[in-house]
């Protein structure tokens, strides 16, 4: 039987974006390419995520190299400049549209949410939710009036930034071994984007944040921690992983990890090898949970976003995963949790 789950994070709108002219084939057909469509979804038990718009760095010098993966550690790359919105919103609006699409050109599998109410209904008539995310607030301007246009589209989950600095805030940089206390917490416009996500019923995902941003949304914010895509620091000091006390503060306010199956931020040692086995993500999984509880845990996969372990492949090894959970040892009611179910109870909590 096959696991229902719930992804908190995944890159498929930067992949059709780079594609145009084959976005309905690789949407709709059986192309094998990348990490989703729409196929391998259902197969897999895929029920629902969170879909990342993302405006990737404007390819200049060694910006370009965030396109090629990380070197071998130790290493730290240096950020991409910041983007104003002027130019990040035509691109960020043109990937909204196209999760738009998804939804008209699949409208009986697929179905883009705006509460956990219509994401429950969705889930119930067998199709796919998906909700909008925004990788990095750029596009948003300094007078934050693009939000409500975002929100209007569908928007219910954005992190203030990725692995560059923005208006609002900073990103920790792609470096191991490294904290992710590596500078300035939230600037002003920062803090009155979190106030306006928090009136807006917008999770606010602390993935990308720096260690000073992440306490500044904490003090500020009425709403439940999350982190969409993100691992346990202590097994893996990348600055993109979480430290322990990071993870007690998500756990105090009812909040949720998604484990990351980028190889980079799952290996001990920093290495990108897509060879390792179960028993590193397991790892991973058994600290998530000693430090947030059963009910904070689940996956934010970062699919076509990333390079994943062998084992999982694609979409389709999601189930081997689950698989792996159960021989681990967690019953069947925590694998249901960790698979669906945390996901489903903190968008309750968050989303209006």
């Amino acid at each position: 039987m096959t696991i229902p789950f719930f992804d908190g994070h995944n890159d498929f709108l930067l992949r059709l974006s780079r594609k145009p002219e084959a976005r309905r084939d690789l949407w709709l057909g059986n192309t094998g390419q990348g990490h989703l469509d729409l196929s391998r979804m259902k197969q897999a038990g895929f029920a629902g995520g969170l879909f990342a718009i993302f405006v990737p760095p404007i390819p200049s010098g060694n910006v370009a190299a965030f396109e090629t993966g990380m070197p071998d550690p130790p290493y730290a790359k240096p950020l991409p400049p910041l983007m104003d919105h002027a130019t990040a919103q035509p691109v960020a609006l043109a990937m909204a549209g196209l999760l738009h699409w998804m939804e008209r050109s699949a409208a009986q599998d697929f179905a883009l949410c705006r509460s956990s109410v219509e994401i429950r209904a969705a889930m119930d008539t067998g199709r796919i939710a998906a909700v909008m995310h925004l990788e990095g607030a750029e596009a948003i301007g300094p007078d934050l009036d693009a939000l409500h246009l975002f929100h209007d589209m569908g928007l219910r989950s954005l992190g203030p930034v990725w692995s560059r600095p923005t208006i609002f805030g900073h990103g920790v940089p792609m470096a191991f071994p490294g904290s992710p206390d590596t500078g300035p917490g939230l600037t002003e416009a920062g803090k009155d984007l979190v106030r306006l996500c928090n009136e807006l019923g917008i999770l606010i995902d602390l993935s990308h944040l720096n260690e000073q941003g992440f306490d500044d949304v904490a003090r500020l914010s009425t709403a439940p921690l999350v982190a969409t895509h993100s691992n346990a620091h202590a097994i893996c000091p990348s600055t993109r992983n979480l430290t322990d006390r990071q993870l007690h503060m998500i756990r105090e306010r009812g909040g949720m990890v998604g484990l990351n199956f980028a190889t980079f931020f799952l290996h001990p040692d920093g290495t990108g090898g897509t060879d390792l086995g179960w028993d590193v993500m397991l790892r991973h999984l058994d600290h998530l949970i000693t430090h947030l509880g059963e009910d904070h845990v689940g996956l934010g996969s970062d699919f076509d976003g990333c390079t994943v372990p062998d084992l999982i492949g694609d979409v389709t090894g999601v189930p081997r995963l689950l698989g792996a959970m159960a021989a681990h040892g967690y019953g069947a009611e925590l694998v249901g949790k960790l698979a669906m179910d945390n996901w489903l109870a903190c968008l309750d909590r968050c989303l209006r």
